[in-house]
């Protein structure tokens, strides 16, 4: 068994099928199923069961499967490691909530392109737990993420502090008078997004359940929805900043336990720590001098 092998196998589970797995590998189909078949009689079990459509992993298949991601990982990280002199280059995998990316990366993002141009970033943004779970698979070097967050494969580290607020449309008055709004609708990101999530919990906590959900897809899109009346959102108060200087929409504190919200950067405990990405978290670290926030009021419910 060599790595070889194990790449190929992992090719072809992943993709469903020999064509498929030839063609991202840039190899002939021919060569595919000859490295599966040696590397089944090396076994002696099958790896794949075969149908019209492709194929599918057998139990044992199902039980290597893991190994094979782990160890073409390793070598991976290997490589990197190695070639690592110290000068930051090559590709850096970034993910991020889709608020953190507009209000707290560009900055960031250009310092870090600017400083760094031999590296290859990348920045794909997405939900928490979607993110999480990229970070674990090892299909992002880190995330920022709404903490807090406990894995353990996973190291976590303070970034970024939010305050939160409620937004609601500018007839609004008070938190109290949402219980009395006929239709409330939530409006929001997707099922698992943790604002969304937060948001939920603090209209059960005044007795709201079961409220329809509004899916945006983007940040302006949220305000724009927000702003019409459609409904109402929990976001940081950096990104509203603006809608509530045209008076677009009405903020309000929510309860002390979701006021504020930490944004932590996630990576594997395991991972190599590139010179990339260790260059990244030098700029990405807040100031020990912060910079003093524009004055944002905020209203304060009665209740």
């Amino acid at each position: 068994m060599n790595d070889k092998d194990l790449k190929v196998f992992e090719a072809v589970a992943r993709t469903g099928g020999i064509g498929r797995a030839a063609a991202e590998l840039n190899t002939v189909q021919s060569n595919v199923t000859a490295r599966i078949r040696a590397l089944e009689e090396e076994l002696g079990t099958p790896l794949f069961e075969r149908h019209s459509r492709g194929v599918v992993l057998t139990a044992a298949g199902r039980r290597l499967r893991p190994f094979a991601v782990q160890i073409a990982d390793l070598i991976r990280q290997a490589k990197r490691a190695a070639q690592d002199d110290g000068t930051p280059r090559g590709p850096l995998s970034i993910g991020s909530m889709e608020t953190t990316a507009g209000l707290r990366l560009p900055d960031v993002l250009a310092a870090f392109t600017q400083a760094h141009p031999d590296v290859d970033l990348s920045l794909t943004t997405g939900t928490t737990p979607w993110l999480t779970r990229a970070v674990i698979a090892r299909e992002l070097d880190g995330a920022f993420v709404a903490g807090p967050v406990d894995h353990p494969e996973l190291e976590a580290e303070t970034i970024f502090a939010e305050e939160m607020a409620i937004i609601a449309a500018p007839s609004v008055a008070d938190l109290e008078d949402l219980g009395t709004l006929a239709g409330l609708k939530i409006v929001a990101f997707r099922s698992d997004c943790a604002y969304r999530q937060r948001l939920e919990s603090v209209l059960a906590a005044q007795g709201i359940v079961k409220v329809k959900v509004i899916e945006i897809g983007t940040l302006d899109g949220i305000i724009g929805c927000v702003a019409a009346g459609m409904g109402i959102s929990l976001l940081p108060k950096g990104v509203v900043t603006q809608a509530l200087r045209d008076r677009r929409i009405r903020a309000f504190r929510p309860p002390a336990w979701t006021e504020r919200v930490d944004t932590v950067f996630i990576r594997r405990i395991d991972a190599h720590p590139s010179s990339a990405l260790s260059a990244f978290l030098r700029i990405a670290r807040p100031s020990p001098v912060p910079r003093a926030a524009e004055p944002l009021a905020l209203v304060r419910s009665h209740r």
